[in-house]
């Protein structure tokens, strides 16, 4: 994939144009690892799909928190 800035694009259509590219990645790779739920194809337990789940789960909260309310750092001695 070719990288191009784009010029004269505001915060706004960066943000949406970015947004738009990242998530739909983000989604993509959940399909494909769906593809792991084939029975046929492969072994697991509940455990291991209760780890996974976790795991996004989690992360989903971390990012999500990111956009809701913006991290403040404070300096302390």
């Amino acid at each position: 994939m070719v990288k191009t800035k784009v010029h004269n694009e505001t915060a706004r259509q960066r943000f949406e144009r970015l947004a738009t590219i990242r998530t739909n990645k983000v989604i993509e790779k959940l399909r494909i690892l769906g593809n792991c739920s084939s029975k046929n194809m492969y072994e697991y337990t509940q455990e291991d799909i209760d780890k996974i789940f976790s795991a996004i789960g989690k992360e989903l909260r971390r990012v999500k928190a990111k956009f809701e309310k913006p991290e403040k750092v404070k300096f302390n001695f």
